[in-house]
């Protein structure tokens, strides 16, 4: 009377269970697959428990059959095990690993393809600049090309300063404008260094061609960073007079060529990029 009041067959729990079942079954079997048995710490332990226990051999007995016995287990006052703490590693240095030929052809290749990288975002960079510049470029204010791995960007004085002053033209304003918002899109720290030519000036405000190169560096940089829009630490001021001309200062085409403000980009290194990155990961809490 009761199983009809109850329905009859199999409770409702039964199947959860049964459920449940199956997937413990399988997740210790998927667990079981993956695991890989240490041959040699194997090896180890059963020494360890052959030493301890002694081992099982079969000898000789006046009757026909034979009877199995033991050894006896070596016994010590002292435990076979302790614990001494973190064992000492020490860390082999990569230099001192032996390479294979395979392993430094492969070390070639990929050392080949990062600088193909770097060679390919160094050219994006310099398109970049001058595609913002252009109009500047076509009008010979500005010059931008590449050295190695830096690009340098070359401001004529003619198109940026009057004659021997530091003030920077009126005309000249926009295209230092575009230049900021160029750089800001650029990585990299950036060296404005003023050069003059070999005409030695003394005036009541400058001293000499360093005071004058030096003063034309200032001035562009205050107007890169005067809007914020570019970091005043990616930049460095360099003042060189006259000690390193682009020609020779033989005639007045090549000293107008000499009295320059050039702006040299210094990419970051493979080394700097690696520790810029280290920096910014951020050091696990120390537990309490």
């Amino acid at each position: 009377m009761s199983d009809e009041k109850s329905g009859g067959g199999t409770p409702a729990w039964v199947m959860t269970f049964a459920d449940l079942m199956s997937l413990l079954l399988c997740f210790f079997v998927l667990l079981l697959s993956f695991a890989e048995m240490d041959i040699i710490k194997y090896k180890q332990v059963a020494g360890s428990m052959k030493m301890a226990f002694g081992v099982q051999k079969d000898v000789e007995s006046s009757k026909s059959d034979q009877s199995e016995e033991f050894l006896e287990g070596r016994s010590t006052e002292s435990p076979m095990f302790e614990e001494t703490g973190k064992p000492d590693v020490t860390i082999p240095d990569m230099k001192d690993i032996p390479v294979s030929p395979d392993m430094e052809d492969i070390l070639t290749a990929m050392k080949a393809a990062e600088e193909a990288i770097r060679a390919e975002e160094l050219q994006a960079e310099l398109d970049k600049l001058s595609i913002a510049l252009m109009e500047d470029i076509e009008k010979g204010m500005v010059k931008v090309e590449k050295n190695g791995n830096d690009i340098i960007i070359n401001i004529s004085e003619k198109a940026s300063f009057g004659s021997g002053t530091s003030t920077i033209r009126t005309s000249f304003i926009p295209a230092l404008a575009k230049l900021q918002a160029a750089l800001a899109d650029v990585e990299g720290s950036i060296i404005v260094a003023g050069h003059t030519d070999d005409r030695p000036i003394r005036t009541a405000k400058f001293r000499s061609n360093w005071d004058l190169s030096a003063s034309r560096a200032v001035s562009v940089v205050h107007e890169l960073i005067k809007d914020g829009i570019l970091p005043a630490d990616r930049l460095l001021v360099e003042g060189h007079g006259d000690a390193h001309p682009i020609v020779p200062n033989d005639s007045p085409e090549n000293r107008a060529k000499n009295r320059r403000v050039e702006l040299t980009i210094v990419r970051p290194t493979e080394s700097q990029e690696l520790n810029s990155a280290a920096d910014e990961i951020e050091p696990e809490p120390e537990a309490p």
